[in-house]
C-alpha cells in the first residue's frame, strides 16, 4: 500500500513560533514512517510558506511554497517546480493564525483534510473570552471575570476592579496561549504593567479572579465519544508566581508533572467529566487539552482548552496517553485516523440546492 502524505504545518506568525517548532519536531520525529510520508512545511514569522528538509528553526532556507486554489485538486508547488498533493495537514501551529481558526478556514476551503478542531471551535477556543462565556452558559464552573478592549483601557479602575476580585487578581491577553500577555496583580503598580503587556499582544483582555489552589490538566482524544486521561498536574516551583512563560519552556527546574496527579477518585471523575463536557460544548474534535483549577476548597475551574496542545518533550498532552498506554507514535497515527474518519463523514453534506431560481 502506498503511504498516506501528510503535511507537517509548523511555525507562523505567532508569539508562540518556536514553540511550534518544538512541537512540530517530535511530530516530524516519531511519525510512523511505514505507513506516513510527511512533507514538513514552515511559515515564517512574516507568514511565507517553505517547503523544508526537516522541522528547522531555519524556515526560510527552505524552498517557498504556493498553494494552487482549486479544491479538487489542490497542490502545493515549490519554486522550482516540484508538485506535492497531500492526503492530510497536520497544523502544529500555536495562537495566533494556526489555532485561530485561520488556517483550518483556508484548509477547509481547499477541502484538504486535518487534525484537529476546526473553524468554528478553533476561533471559540482561541478567545479566553468566548471560552469563558460559553463554559458558564453551558453550567461548566469558571471563574469570575471580566473583559475590556483597547478603546476601554483608560477607564479601567483598580480601585474597582481590587473591589470585584480581590487581591491578587490576574490579567490575561485574551487570545494568546503559552502564559504570554499574562499577569499577576497584586497592587496598583502591577495592574499598569499588566495592562500595558497584554495590550501589547492583544486588543483584548481578560481580567479574572486568581485562584490560589492546584494547576491541573486532562487530555481528550476522540469524536464519537471522545476519552478523558487521568488528570496530570504541574507543581510549579515557589520561585514562580504562577505558570509563566519561562516556568513552561525555558527553566528546566521550574516544575515538576505528576502524570497521573494524586486525587481523590471523586475529584478524578469531576475533572474527567468537565474536562469532556468542556470540549463538546465548544465544538473540538480530534483532541485537546483541558486546563482546569483545584482550589484550595476542593472546587474545580475549567480555566481553558487549548485546541493543538504542545507535543515538546515537556508537554502534557502526550504523557497523559503514554501513561494509559498510548506511545507517542500511536497517538500521532490515532489523530491522523481520526481526521480522516471525520473527512469522509463530512462528504454526506449536500453543497448544492437545486431551486427554482433562475439566472
Amino acid at each position: 500500500m502506498s503511504k498516506i502524505k501528510i503535511a507537517i504545518l509548523y511555525g507562523g506568525r505567532s508569539v508562540e513560533h518556536g514553540v511550534s517548532i518544538n512541537s512540530a519536531k517530535n511530530i516530524y520525529e516519531y511519525i510512523d514512517k511505514e505507513k506516513y510520508e510527511a512533507y514538513p512545511i514552515g511559515i515564517s514569522k512574516k507568514g511565507t510558506w517553505f517547503l523544508t528538509t526537516s522541522v528547522d528553526k531555519e524556515i526560510e532556507k527552505g524552498k517557498p511554497l504556493t498553494l494552487l486554489l482549486n479544491p479538487e485538486k489542490p497542490l502545493f508547488t515549490t519554486d522550482d517546480g516540484k508538485k506535492i498533493q497531500v492526503d492530510v495537514v497536520f497544523p502544529v501551529l500555536h495562537g495566533t493564525d494556526g489555532e485561530d481558526g485561520s488556517i483550518q478556514g483556508l484548509l477547509k476551503a481547499m477541502e484538504l483534510p486535518l487534525v484537529g478542531t476546526g473553524v468554528l471551535g478553533s476561533a471559540m477556543s482561541m478567545s479566553k473570552l468566548i471560552t469563558k462565556r460559553l463554559l458558564k452558559e453551558a453550567g461548566i464552573p469558571v471563574t469570575k471575570f471580566m473583559a475590556a478592549t483597547f478603546d476601554e483601557k483608560d477607564k479601567l479602575n483598580f480601585a474597582a476592579l481590587e473591589k470585584e476580585f480581590g487581591l491578587p487578581f490576574m490579567v490575561k491577553a485574551a487570545s494568546l496561549g503559552s502564559s504570554v500577555g499574562v499577569s499577576k496583580v497584586k497592587n496598583e503598580a502591577d495592574f499598569k504593567t499588566a495592562m500595558d503587556d497584554a495590550f501589547r499582544y492583544d486588543n483584548g483582555v481578560l481580567i479574572e479572579e486568581y485562584v490560589k489552589g492546584r494547576e491541573i490538566e486532562c487530555a481528550i482524544l476522540g469524536n464519537n465519544p471522545p476519552a478523558a486521561s487521568l488528570p496530570g498536574e504541574i507543581i510549579i516551583s515557589p520561585k514562580y508566581e504562577f505558570y509563566t512563560f519561562d516556568a513552561k519552556y525555558v527553566d528546566g527546574d521550574a516544575v515538576k508533572i505528576a502524570v497521573p496527579a494524586e486525587l481523590p477518585a471523586t475529584i478524578v471523575e469531576e475533572i474527567r467529566t468537565l474536562s469532556i463536557k468542556t470540549y463538546q460544548a465548544l465544538h473540538c474534535e480530534d483532541f485537546s487539552r483541558i486546563d482546569l483549577f483545584l482550589s484550595e476548597s476542593g472546587k474545580v475551574y475549567v480555566n481553558e482548552i487549548n485546541t493543538i496542545p504542545g507535543f515538546t518533550n515537556s508537554s502534557m498532552y502526550p504523557m497523559m496517553w503514554k501513561e494509559r498506554g498510548v506511545s507517542f507514535t500511536e497517538l500521532i497515527t490515532k489523530l491522523i485516523a481520526l481526521s480522516l474518519e471525520r473527512f469522509d463523514r463530512s462528504k454526506r453534506i449536500e453543497r448544492e440546492f437545486q431551486s427554482s431560481l433562475t439566472f
